[in-house]
C-alpha cells in the first residue's frame, strides 16, 4: 500500500458494523499518500480504449481537433443526455435553509438543516463547519441517509466527518424516506409519472445542495466537490458530470459504466435509469423473463455509455475509488477522459485506485481525502 500504517487508526473505534460515533481524528497526514501514481493506468491498461465510442467524435463522425471544437462537442453530449434523461426543473439558486439543531463536536459545529432540494420536496441533512478562518473548501457527501457520513453508521463511511476534521465544510444528504420505502430516489413530478430519470433528479438535488454550500459565508464557492459510495457513488458521478459547478469529485465503486454482468451495477433499475410507471419490474438481473424497461434499454441499444458523461468533467479532476464493481479494466473507459483532457492541455485529471472489496477501507479513504486536499486545498 502507498500509505503509512498510521492511517489505519482512522478505522479504530468501530468495533461493530454500526456505531454511535465515528473514528478518532487521524494523526497522520494524507500527504503520505503517493497520489500521483493513481493518475497513471497500470501498464496493461495504458492506451486501451475498449469498445467505447470516442467522446471526441461528433455524432456525424467528425473528430474534435482543438479546444474550441471540444466545447461544441461537449454541448452536443450534454444536450443528447438531457434528451435521454429529461430536463431538470429550474435550479434553486437562492436556497432557504432552516437550522433545526446545532451541536459543538470536537473542533466542529454540526448543524442539522432542512432545505428544499426539489421544487416540491425538502430534505434534512447535516452541515459540518470546522473552526478557523474561512472561506473553506467544501464537499457534498451523498448516501442512502445523511447520518452514516457524519459517523453514525457503518465504519469507513464517515466521509463528511473525516473531511470536516481536515478543514472542509461538509454537507451530508441522503434519500432517507425513499431508501426506507425501497424506492431510493426522487421522482419528478411524481412516482407515477416521472418526466426525469430518477438518477438525474438526484443529480439535480445535489446541484441544489451546491447552492446551499455556496451561500454560506464559511465556504469558497469555487472550491466545492462531491463524493459518495456505492449508491452514493452513482449519485455523485451523475451530479458532478451534469452540473459543472462542482470543482472535482470522488466516486467510490459505483460501477462507472454499464455492465449487465454485475448485479450491483444496476442502472437498469427503475430508480436509476430504467424508470417506468409502477408496478415496477421485479428487482434483479436482466433476463428474458424480466427485461429492462424505460430509457435504459434504449441507451444500450443506441451504444451509449457513461464514459460520455465522464468526459463532461474535463478538465475538472475526478477519482474513481474502485472496488469489486470498478476493477482496473475500467481504465478502458477512463482512458477516453484522459484523451479529452490531453486535448485541452491537462494531465493528471483522471485517477483510479483499486481494492478487492466493494466496501471502502482506511487505505482507499486516505486516497480520497488526499485527492480533495490536493484539488480543493492545495492553494490555501
Amino acid at each position: 500500500m502507498k500509505i503509512t500504517t498510521l492511517l489505519l487508526i482512522m478505522s479504530l473505534g468501530a468495533a461493530s458494523a454500526y456505531c454511535q460515533d465515528s473514528t478518532p481524528a487521524a494523526t497522520s497526514s494524507d500527504s503520505d499518500v503517493d497520489l500521483k501514481s493513481y493518475f497513471t493506468p497500470p501498464v496493461q491498461w495504458q492506451g486501451k480504449l475498449g469498445d467505447y465510442r470516442s467522446p471526441l467524435l461528433f455524432s456525424d463522425g467528425r473528430r474534435v481537433t482543438d479546444a474550441q471544437q471540444w466545447q461544441q462537442r461537449r454541448q452536443e453530449i450534454a444536450n443528447q443526455w438531457e434528451q435521454l434523461l429529461g430536463k431538470w426543473p429550474p435550479l434553486i439558486t437562492e436556497p432557504s435553509v432552516k437550522v433545526l439543531t446545532s451541536t459543538s463536536r470536537e473542533n466542529l459545529t454540526q448543524h442539522q438543516i432542512r432545505f428544499a432540494w426539489t421544487p416540491n420536496e425538502t430534505t434534512t441533512g447535516y452541515l459540518l463547519i470546522p473552526e478557523g478562518d474561512g472561506p473553506h473548501p467544501a464537499v457534498v457527501v451523498v448516501y442512502y441517509e445523511p447520518e452514516t457520513a457524519i459517523g453514525r453508521g457503518k465504519a469507513d463511511r464517515d466521509f463528511a466527518l473525516q473531511l470536516a476534521r481536515r478543514g472542509f465544510v461538509t454537507l451530508s444528504i441522503g434519500t432517507t424516506e425513499a431508501s426506507e420505502a425501497k424506492t431510493y430516489a426522487i421522482y419528478h413530478p411524481s412516482i407515477d409519472d416521472a418526466t426525469v430519470e430518477p438518477l438525474s433528479m438526484l443529480a439535480y438535488a445535489a446541484a441544489n445542495a451546491w447552492y446551499v454550500l455556496a451561500s454560506r459565508p464559511e465556504v469558497d464557492a469555487n472550491r466545492i466537490g462531491i463524493m459518495g459510495h456505492s449508491f452514493g457513488g452513482k449519485w455523485a458521478m451523475f451530479a458532478s458530470c451534469l452540473f459543472d459547478k462542482f470543482a472535482c469529485a470522488a466516486w467510490s465503486d459505483p460501477g462507472i459504466v454499464f455492465d449487465q454482468q454485475r448485479g450491483s451495477v444496476n442502472y437498469w433499475e427503475p430508480w436509476y435509469l430504467g424508470y417506468h410507471p409502477p408496478p415496477w419490474r421485479p428487482r434483479g438481473m436482466i433476463t428474458q423473463e424480466n427485461p429492462s424497461r424505460g430509457r435504459y434499454p434504449e441507451m444500450v441499444a443506441a451504444g451509449r455509455d457513461l464514459h460520455e458523461l465522464h468526459a463532461l468533467m474535463a478538465p475538472r479532476p475526478f477519482l474513481v475509488s474502485g472496488g469489486s464493481e470498478d476493477p482496473p479494466k475500467r481504465w478502458e473507459a477512463l482512458n477516453h477522459s484522459i484523451q479529452v483532457n490531453r486535448l485541452l492541455g491537462y494531465e493528471d485529471r483522471v485517477a483510479m485506485s483499486n481494492r478487492d472489496e466493494h466496501s471502502p477501507n482506511p487505505q482507499s479513504n486516505a486516497i480520497i481525502y488526499a485527492f480533495f486536499e490536493k484539488f480543493l486545498k492545495e492553494h490555501d
